[in-house]
């Protein structure tokens, strides 16, 4: 099964510290709290070793890879390899066991592990240009392992964590999108400072020109996350947590026009043959790992639908489906399981914290079923569930739904009618939808930005071509340019 999601690292929120575990901070810091950054050549607080920085690095980068995959064009991961590795070479910390890999993922997002584990996505690549602008963006991540960001970021959560009991809901099942109710689990993600940032913009730029790239094309970078985010579309997550990108875009300048005089003759762009490598690649969303139709999510390839209900948020993410009430009192989530449904309910219902209300096997629009309402006991108060599980094409899933105690009754209605809802996919319009893939055109003539989307129009809006070509409506385009299509 193929879902969306982002994942970084979680933590547990926690209270300040007691005197008698501060005492004992101070005992840890003093044997082994410290080490050299090899970017600043400063100490610093560190509590974790660089074996446990690579272990950590690699079990996030096998659960990812396992989840999402990777783009089926090996010749495009081969590129992002080749990029990585000799700038990785290069760096300060040239001996980790340094990981790149693109993601088959239509999120514009970039994200290191520690330990060198670098990942990039298909939606970020397919609004890029050229391999010049790649390796700023692969050179930031590579930044943040060498100035061990990760490190320092873990350790401090860490120190306000010694001696605490993490806010963890009742189960591994049910904790995986705790974070969407109301009063349950707080999932944080691990998130880098501003300076940070600004620090691994600087390290990829010198990455970058190291390796011989023109980094004038740098702020083209920071230029196409700030339209995206302005065009009416998700935010990219490259750029969620990072600095707003018009400010980076004028320090990238900066920094190529403080190069010595001729630092910048003979460097590369490689442009066009980048852009060949993302020929035929899907754009966007890919409907064949499932897509919503207003409120009902349908999987062509999987052959099922079913229906959130009106006024909820939801989201496709590798693992599941999920969706969350407008007053966050609700969670849906759609989930694999294993075994026949009444093994899977069973299952689930064993684990601790669950008391039964009521169970038993039943039918959904023709489909063996599972059926239970249950209690669950968390360390944040009292949940009310209901689930479902159902074989379906050889497949069984789990419909979850979790209220917290005071939701409004009507929630339980909607949760009940969203779990009867789930069918077999019958449409053929439905079942043959196909996601839009980049086609390159060769200008045979020179003409303008909007000329071009009029001559060769797409199946997106013009503003997201313009976008990932790099362009404007009115932007001159010479004969012989290389521009993307997308259809």
């Amino acid at each position: 099964m193929t879902y969306r999601t982002r994942h970084v690292m979680a933590v547990t929120s926690a209270a300040p510290v007691a005197a008698p575990v501060a005492l004992l901070l101070s005992v840890v810091i003093g044997l082994s709290g410290c080490a050299t950054n090899p970017v600043t050549g400063r100490r610093e607080l560190s509590l974790i070793s660089e074996a446990q920085e690579i272990q950590m690095g690699r079990e996030a980068s096998a659960a990812d890879l396992k989840r999402v995959g990777e783009v089926p064009q090996t010749e495009v991961q081969a590129m992002v390899r080749r990029l990585g590795s000799a700038m990785a070479a290069k760096s300060e910390r040239p001996n980790l066991p340094w990981e790149f890999h693109v993601l088959d993922d239509a999120a514009v997002n970039a994200f290191a592990y520690p330990g060198g584990f670098i990942f990039v996505t298909r939606g970020l690549l397919t609004n890029l240009n050229s391999e010049s602008e790649l390796a700023e963006v692969i050179g930031h991540e590579i930044g943040h392992v060498t100035a061990k960001h990760s490190v320092v970021a873990m350790s401090q959560q860490q120190l306000a964590q010694i001696g605490l009991v993490g806010a963890s809901i009742f189960s591994s099942t049910v904790a995986k999108y705790g974070d969407l109710i109301g009063g349950g689990a707080s999932l944080l993600f691990l998130k880098f400072g501003r300076d940070d940032e600004l620090q691994a913009d600087a390290l990829g730029f010198r990455y970058s020109l190291a390796q011989g790239f023109d980094v004038r094309e740098a702020p083209k970078v920071f230029e196409t996350l700030g339209r995206l985010s302005g065009s009416g579309g998700r935010v990219p997550e490259w750029q969620s947590t990072h600095p707003d990108p018009g400010n980076r875009a004028v320090r990238a300048e900066a920094r190529a026009a403080e190069l010595a005089p001729g630092a910048l003759i003979g460097t590369k762009v490689n442009r066009d043959s980048y852009l060949r490598l993302l020929d035929g690649m899907v754009f966007g969303e890919n409907p064949r790992h499932g897509y919503f139709e207003g409120t009902r999510f349908l999987h062509p390839d999987l052959r099922f639908q079913f229906d959130f209900p009106t006024g909820w948020k939801f989201a496709n993410q590798p693992e599941a489906v999920v969706g969350v009430s407008a007053d966050n009192s609700a969670q849906l989530q759609l989930l694999p399981a294993s075994g026949t449904p009444a093994q899977a309910l069973q299952t689930f219902l064993q684990q601790q914290g669950i008391t039964v209300r009521q169970s038993g096997q039943t039918t959904v629009n023709g489909l063996t079923a599972a059926a239970a309402t249950f209690d669950a006991t968390t360390q944040q108060g009292a949940l009310q569930g209901r689930a479902l599980t159902v074989a379906h094409n050889g497949q069984t899933y789990m419909l979850l739904g979790l209220m917290v105690a005071n939701a409004p009754a009507a929630r339980a209605a909607e949760v009940d009618a969203t779990l009867r809802s789930f069918r077999a996919l019958t449409d053929a319009t439905a079942l043959n939808k196909q996601p839009a893939r980049v086609q390159l055109v060769t200008l045979d003539q020179a003409m303008t930005g909007a000329q071009f989307v009029q001559r060769y129009p797409s199946t997106v809006s013009a503003e997201a071509v313009y976008i990932a070509n790099g362009i404007e409506a009115a932007t001159s385009l010479p004969k012989g340019m290389i521009l993307k299509r997308i259809r």
